[in-house]
């Protein structure tokens, strides 16, 4: 696999040129420990996993300054099992999700609400319309901070697709953040991954999350 540093800073350099605040989260759940520490050796300090032992075992072995962030869909049986470790959640779809949440953190926890903007059956999160009143009902939640938004796009080559999914995430956050809920400053978006990334960027993301684009895959590394 190539190296990870020169693809590293050769994305951010893209990426402030768009906007100085977009932080990369280094999607890390497809390669090894040696490969994730080799991304926080290259100046990485976002790393992302989406399966609760993943997290476990790269969070116990990786050395270095990192913030952790979980973006895959948590069950709420394993909350107890990596809410101390995360530093953001990128997948609060439901209230039980949150009422566990609250019941099991030791201290807030930066979320995002997870929202299905193309309306696909195929991706959890509430709809556009839910979301205000979902996120209103969090404020007595202490444990549960709602940071921003987060939504995938649909898999298409079809840019303009592409945009209406992270413009209507966009409007949806601005929305939200005019409320000026003290729960849920909603400041940032989580949108963009791999194959679209530049396109989230340019439509206002403050995370995107990169995964074989910058640190390979473990397929990758056998062929």
């Amino acid at each position: 696999m190539k190296a990870i540093k020169p693809k590293f800073e050769e994305m951010a350099h893209t990426l402030n040129q768009i906007n100085s605040g977009i932080e990369i989260v280094a999607v890390t759940k497809q390669v090894d420990v040696d490969r994730t520490q080799e991304a926080v050796n290259a100046g990485i300090r976002h790393l992302g996993e989406n399966r609760p032992e993943g997290l476990k075992l790269k969070h116990a072995e990786i050395s270095g300054e990192v913030i952790w962030h979980y973006i895959g869909t948590l069950q709420s049986r394993k909350v107890k099992e990596v809410i101390g470790l995360v530093d953001y959640l990128h997948s609060l779809d439901r209230m039980s999700l949150a009422k566990e949440i609250q019941k099991r953190a030791d201290k807030p926890v930066k979320c995002f609400v997870q929202v299905n903007v193309s309306g696909e059956d195929s991706k959890s999160g509430f709809s556009p319309e839910q979301v205000p009143a979902f996120i209103e009902s969090l404020k007595e939640f202490d444990k549960v901070q709602v940071v921003g938004l987060m939504t995938m796009a649909p898999n298409t080559q079809d840019e303009a697709q592409l945009r209406t999914t992270f413009k209507g995430l966009k409007e949806l956050q601005e929305q939200i953040a005019a409320e000026k809920w003290q729960h849920a400053p909603c400041t940032e978006l989580s949108m963009g991954m791999s194959n679209d990334y530049l396109i989230a960027a340019e439509e206002g993301a403050t995370f995107v999350r990169v995964g074989t684009a910058l640190v390979g895959s473990e397929s990758e590394a056998e062929r």
